[in-house]
């Protein structure tokens, strides 16, 4: 009796061990028919698919201009660049605001909470993917004849169905969520990296284009002079009507800037009003008076390796390829069978008091097992694209680290040569300011002078004042290029982290969270040069050797 017994028992016990060991052969079989060998995929923490590694990328090991005694290999620190390179607290304050209002950022700030969100649905998927709770009720008729033929169901389930991430499949998934999220995060820095340098660059223009418009105005005041002066001396017989025609003419045409320069000026500050999330309107109330801003000759900028590669927009560039590098893993995993766990409880009864009563409940647990062994085309396909992808992706994070250099080799000898190029135009405009003063004491006087040279002298020296203002103003914009490059403003302590809840659409102002404002010493009303005084040399000298 015994021995019947314990027969099935252990009939029953080698079946179950041999259905397991079936099992394990497939799967490790399963491996071996795939991309990734037994090795590497256990190697791999049990994930198939390659392991991402950061690849390495195509930068100078020294900038060109390394030599030139201006360019200092010091560690760059650009967190508040525009105020310790301007000390302009009006550029400080700008930048404040379009940081808090600028809809770009927004936009970039918004794409980081859907990465967020995408990343909770990828890290869902990784646990028990279908979970259900299902009740139901029917009232029945049999077609038998005799006895009651109608009758109640009563029934209510759980069920789950879990697919074991046995290959890596999702954990590969959430490496790329990861990845993804990182990249949006880089992105917003590039946003903030671009704007900062925008709001530096427009408010340069600005002020560049208020200088060139005073300039003009009061070249515009001495060619008056020496027309009304022409004119005088016309009426006296002194000089024939061709003199005073010409100065008219050159009156006339140094006049005509004024209109192109406003509108230049015009157009500026309706970008900066742009940049500050604002409709265009004239701000040259708020903005004030102001020169073009001074810098130092010097500036520190790292080494290329340490220093561009950390730029918002390569660093992202780095965080897709990653990403993408996950997303092999994902293809190669449809190659092998897909693992479930399903299981479902509940109770069922023909009355619903009897659904609680002993012998209502039922329950099933089980593996299932599907593999997709006729798609190999397809799924192979698959692989092929996103490792084709990936290497797409691959050259694009080395072109974007060899336009960051070149970018940053551009912008750094834009800063040197626009320095040298501004010492000779200020001492080109100072000597045509001198010829100019010289020739209208001696017109003024009646010396007996050619109009012509009058009239040329003025000209000249009115070209060279606007080219000496707008050459200083290239100085300080190249500045600007130069941290724009090598990816300044980010991160800072004084931009803060976006906050990532849902962006409540709000007008008022006062609910705009204030952003604490770079250090900069104020400027007494006292320290702003006079008109005579705006071509003085931006760089400032420094002391000793």
């Amino acid at each position: 009796m015994m021995r019947r017994t314990a027969e099935p028992f252990a009939l029953n016990a080698a079946r179950r061990y041999r259905v397991c060991l079936a099992w394990v052969c497939a799967c490790i079989a399963a491996v071996g028919v795939g991309c990734t060998s037994p090795r590497d995929w256990i190697a791999n923490g049990f994930k198939v698919g390659p392991n991402y590694r950061k690849p390495c990328a195509p930068v100078a090991p020294d900038w060109i201009d390394a030599n030139d005694k201006r360019v200092i290999g010091d560690p760059v620190n650009a967190t508040a660049w525009w105020a310790t390179s301007f000390n302009d607290p009006v550029l400080n304050q700008l930048v404040t605001e379009a940081y808090t209002q600028n809809l770009t950022l927004r936009q970039a700030g918004a794409r980081i909470a859907q990465a967020r969100a995408l990343r909770q649905i990828v890290v869902g998927n990784f646990f028990p993917q279908q979970q259900s709770v299902s009740a139901d009720y029917s009232h029945n008729l049999s077609t038998g004849r005799g006895g009651d033929r109608h009758f109640s169901s009563w029934r209510g389930s759980f069920g789950l169905a879990w697919e074991i991430d046995f290959w890596g499949r999702y954990r590969r998934a959430i490496e790329s969520a990861d990845a993804d999220l990182d990249a949006a995060m880089y992105e917003y820095g590039d946003v903030v990296v671009t704007l900062v340098a925008d709001v530096a660059a427009t408010y340069i223009d600005i002020r560049t284009l208020q200088t060139r418009l005073e300039l003009i105005k009061l070249n515009v005041e001495n060619q008056r002079q020496t027309y009304e002066v022409t004119e005088v001396r016309f009426r006296l017989g002194e000089s024939s009507e061709v003199d005073v025609q010409q100065a008219k003419s050159s009156l006339v045409q140094t006049e005509a800037l004024v209109p192109q320069v406003e509108t230049a000026l015009r157009q500026s500050q309706n970008l900066l009003c742009i940049l500050l999330g604002m409709p265009p309107e004239d701000i040259l109330g708020i903005l004030g008076a102001g020169s073009i801003p001074d810098v130092k000759p010097e500036i520190a900028v790292g080494i290329p390796a340490a220093t561009l590669l950390q730029r918002p927009d390569v660093r992202r560039a780095e965080r897709v390829l990653a990403s993408q590098s996950a997303l092999i893993g994902v293809a190669e995993s449809d190659l092998y069978p897909h693992i479930s766990l399903v299981g479902t409880v509940g109770r069922s009864a023909n009355q619903f008091e009897d659904l609680f009563r002993g012998g209502s409940g039922f329950g099933s647990v089980g593996p299932t097992f599907n593999w997709d062994i006729l798609n190999y085309g397809r799924l192979a396909g698959n692989i092929e694209f996103q490792d084709a992808r990936f290497q797409e992706l691959l050259a694009a994070y080395r072109q974007t680290a060899l336009t960051a250099n070149l970018e940053a080799e551009n912008a750094i000898v834009q800063f040197l040569k626009n320095q040298e190029r501004f010492e000779l135009q200020l001492e080109a405009a100072k000597a045509a300011d001198k010829t100019n003063e010289l020739i209208t004491l001696q017109f003024t006087e009646g010396e007996p002078i050619d109009f012509n040279r009058v009239f040329s002298v003025q000209n000249t020296k009115t070209q060279q004042e606007l080219a000496a203002a707008g050459t200083k103003g290239d100085v300080a914009q190249s500045l600007v290029a130069i941290y724009r490059a090598l990816g300044g403003g980010w991160p800072s302590p004084y931009l803060r982290t976006p906050i990532m809840a849902s962006i409540e659409q709000d007008d008022d102002s006062d609910s705009v969270e204030e952003i604490e404002t770079p250090p900069a010493e104020e400027e007494s009303a006292e320290d702003e040069p006079a008109i005579d005084q705006v071509l003085e040399n931006p760089v400032e000298e420094t002391t000793g050797d």
